[in-house]
């Protein structure tokens, strides 16, 4: 197993975010924000169509906007004129959504990333397994071939089967009763999603299979991240509880088609 420290995770995360909004991992430090066009890149996170229409991400210090380059003035005068955390609140989300519109599109994502806490990934793991009564079980591709449905649409993702590589699933009496599945989303950083069957919620489960596949990752010499809507309170203790932090947040603008697709 490659070692990773919290401070390299945070590193490698910057850098992959770079890859994704095409700036350097020092622009996420400064305390200025940066504006740059969205182009191709074949580093970034897979999931990303690339390019953006208008992507705002930040780690606390500033806000990096990866837009479309005709956007970008209109960008610069409108996000420099706020603090930087008012971006990402709703009064000001419908100040960039006029800004959008000429473009067809609007925000679409707001989400907070998660990174491992290294010491506590595997401080809590002995404590999160032994709180829970269901067998674990280390699950790799193959293994996902029948469980394409609507029970593990967090944990597995159809439209990239290739993406997904491990998984670890809990079971009760030879019933799968819920998965943590992990997708090869970048070079160094793998994805984790969970889901759970209705009635065995709130038993802890989510979080000793979360916790358990984190460990399994960087087995594999990646490092696991795990994203959360803000509204997802339930998604985000999970996270916490795993043995995640938050590592940084990001808002993403799509055509009005895409929302409108997805509002069906």
């Amino acid at each position: 197993m490659i070692h990773f420290d919290n401070p390299t995770i945070q590193l490698l995360a910057m850098e992959q975010s770079a890859h994704d909004s095409n700036c350097t991992a020092d622009d996420f430090l400064l305390a200025e924000n940066v504006f740059c066009e969205s182009v191709q890149n074949p580093k970034a996170h897979r999931y990303l169509e690339l390019p953006l229409v208008c992507d705002l991400t930040s780690y606390g210090s500033n806000v990096v906007v990866s837009a479309r380059k005709d956007l970008l003035p209109q960008l610069r005068e409108l996000i420099n004129s706020q603090p930087m955390y008012k971006w990402f609140e709703t009064p000001f989300v419908y100040r960039l959504n006029d800004l959008l519109a000429e473009s067809a599109s609007r925000v679409c994502f707001m989400a907070e990333y998660f990174l491992p806490d290294v010491d506590k990934i595997f401080e809590s793991a002995k404590a999160l397994e032994n709180g829970i009564p269901y067998e674990l079980k280390l699950l790799c591709q193959s293994d996902f071939e029948s469980l394409y449905s609507g029970l593990w649409g967090n944990a597995l993702c159809e439209a990239r089967r290739e993406l997904d590589v491990l998984g670890v699933g809990a079971y009760d009496g030879g019933r799968l009763i819920a998965l943590a599945g992990s997708s090869a989303d970048a070079e160094n950083f793998w994805q984790i999603g969970v889901d759970v069957l209705p009635e065995y919620r709130h038993k802890g489960i989510a979080s000793a299979i979360t916790n358990r596949l984190a460990r399994e990752v960087f087995n594999h010499g990646k490092i696991p991240f795990y994203c959360a809507a803000w509204s997802n309170i339930k998604s985000v203790r999970n996270a916490l509880r795993s043995g995640f932090k938050p590592g940084w947040m990001q808002l993403s603008a799509k055509s009005n088609e895409y929302i409108e697709g997805m509002l069906r």
